[in-house]
């Protein structure tokens, strides 16, 4: 997504300065983009395995994707705590997901709708 140079001198003829035209010009037009990427980032951060597998070394400072993983035995696996587990490691990327998708969305339809 790119900002129209129309857009930015638009504001610089109003009087804008740099910060102005960053907070009221190409913010507002970013937000859609910085939402999905908002997105995608606390996703891959949320879920990430491997990292925390190597730097982690006390148990008790597992994310919720190594504990899960401390669940599963070697021979036998209680699938009912598991499920649990894995219930709530999702709940905080919906409710984020709920949040930041308003903008999202929004940035959408406003692409969508001729004028």
């Amino acid at each position: 997504m790119a900002i129209y140079d129309d857009l930015l001198e638009a504001a610089r003829i109003d009087g804008c300065n740099k910060f102005g035209q960053y907070w009221h010009v190409a913010l507002p037009v970013l937000r859609p983009a910085l939402a999905f990427l908002a997105i995608t980032t606390f996703v891959g951060v949320w879920e990430d395995y491997l990292w925390p597998l190597i730097v982690l070394t006390d148990s008790s400072k597992f994310t919720m994707v190594l504990a899960l993983q401390q669940l599963k035995a070697a021979h036998t696996s209680d699938y009912s705590m598991v499920m649990t587990g894995t219930m709530l490691a999702t709940i905080p990327l919906i409710v984020f997901f709920l949040i930041v998708s308003r903008q999202f969305i929004a940035g959408i339809m406003e692409g969508a709708v001729k004028s």
